[in-house]
């Protein structure tokens, strides 16, 4: 071995002894991704720095802006959790998608037909939408535990299925009377409070923020939450040392469907100016499947996913003005982006297929 073969493998100790392999892995990854981008404008013969710097001012500029991006975050972190903790127990759970379909009508239901006192009526909807989530979770749960059904077959069939069905009640049952593009708007007090006039951002941030190191904790400082990892991670320790692989299956995919339905509330009564869903799901749509993107990029982590959440809102929010002020053209704009996500998924990607090919 040589000198700097030595020395590059005493630098991969310390940073894993020192937990900071995937700080740096993903740090590394944003600068590839940047490069990559920007080797895409030069291309289509736009200026990489006008558009970065457009990208960070739109994204952080002003307080309004930082809040937005926030906004835009938030459902995110949320349904990367649903993804990241099926991971953790050796899943490919996708259905975040359709269990945000379902949170977000339970919490149109409750925030808009059924009237209750302020405070009651704010933790009553946001119930709703994560019990709404978290049963629409258990028809794929009771397939993998009892039929042995792959996930990534029954949650897409689910995901399809609670389009049309929100769709459905969304239209028939639901909707605004004279209104019919979207539903009757959450009651007054049923919406989380906006922090500033000027942004999106409500208190359900907090909410969400809580939702995931609460996660976390469970995870990773409990038993049972043990249990969810080392079945993933190793199921034949997990059977030597007497979990239940049924049991951290089930687990997992329950608090997939909690973090999904709150995601799903959170748009509705949490989101200004509608605080409504649209007939068209047009303001809760793809969120669940941006969400298995943000979870890679967070390493299937819950405070990761926090982090990833933003990075996204980011994009989403600054990569508006990227068009406006530094001339690049819309669909570059998503390309640049979706460039940019994908450089920063691979490393998780590579650990996810070196961990299946291990098992």
């Amino acid at each position: 071995m040589t000198l700097d073969q030595s020395r590059t493998a005493v630098l991969g100790r310390a940073l894993r002894f020192a937990g900071l392999r995937p700080i740096a892995e993903s740090l590394g990854t944003i600068v590839l991704g940047l490069i990559a981008g920007a080797g895409l404008m030069l291309i289509f013969g736009s200026n990489p720095i006008a558009a970065y710097s457009a990208l960070f001012t739109g994204a952080f500029g002003t307080v309004a802006d930082a809040l937005e991006t926030l906004a835009f975050a938030t459902p995110l972190m949320l349904t990367a959790l649903t993804f990241a903790v099926g991971v953790r127990a050796g899943l490919f759970n996708i259905g975040a998608e359709g269990q945000m379909f379902m949170g977000a009508i339970g919490a149109t239901f409750v925030a808009g037909l059924i009237p209750l006192p302020a405070g009651i009526h704010l933790v009553a909807a946001t119930g709703a939408g994560l019990l709404a989530g978290g049963a629409w979770a258990l028809l794929p749960a009771l397939l993998k535990v009892w039929r042995g059904v792959h996930e990534v077959i029954s949650t897409i069939m689910a995901n399809w299925i609670a389009l049309f069905l929100a769709t459905y009640l969304a239209v028939n049952f639901l909707s605004e009377p004279g209104r019919a593009e979207r539903t009757t708007p959450a009651l007054e007090t049923a919406r989380y409070p906006v922090l500033n006039e000027d942004a999106s951002l409500t208190a359900v941030f907090f909410v969400a923020i809580t939702f995931c190191v609460l996660v976390y904790f469970y995870l990773w400082g409990t038993r049972a939450g043990y249990g969810i990892r080392l079945a993933g991670e190793n199921p034949g320790a997990a059977r030597y040392a007497g979990v239940s692989a049924r049991r951290a299956i089930f687990l997992s995919f329950i608090i997939g469907g909690f973090a999904a339905g709150l995601a799903g509330a959170s748009q509705i009564i949490g989101r200004p100016p509608a605080w409504s869903l649209y007939a068209t799901m047009g303001n809760v749509v793809t969120i669940g499947f941006d969400g298995i993107g943000v979870a890679l990029v967070g390493r299937n982590h819950p405070i990761g996913g926090i982090a990833a959440a933003i990075l996204f809102g980011a994009l989403q929010q600054g990569g508006r003005l990227m068009e406006y002020q530094a001339g690049v053209a819309s669909d570059l704009v998503r390309a640049i982006n979706g460039l940019i996500v994908i450089t920063l998924a691979v490393p998780e990607i590579w650990s996810l297929l070196r961990r299946r090919r291990a098992r």
